[in-house]
């Protein structure tokens, strides 16, 4: 078995990072819709949380992208 080269950790680090990023916006979003729910928040805040997990999901799909072009040229 070989040594991981620097690039593939750091392949790894990013992967990671991207796995956190997309569990920690879903338990994040669901808990703003459901204190929104009790709370009975205004529709355009609770949007606000809608528009900040879109945010989160395309930043984590475009570093996914990213980890897919290297891994390729690998």
């Amino acid at each position: 078995m070989r040594k991981p080269t620097p690039e593939e950790l750091n392949i790894a680090r990013q992967a990671r990072l991207v796995a956190f990023v997309i569990a920690g916006t879903m338990i994040l979003w669901m808990g703003a819709q459901y204190l929104g729910g009790q709370m009975g928040w205004e529709t355009r805040f609770v949007f606000l949380f809608d528009l900040a997990a879109m945010a989160a999901f395309f930043w984590a799909l475009v570093v996914t992208y990213g980890i897919w072009r290297k891994r390729r040229g690998n």
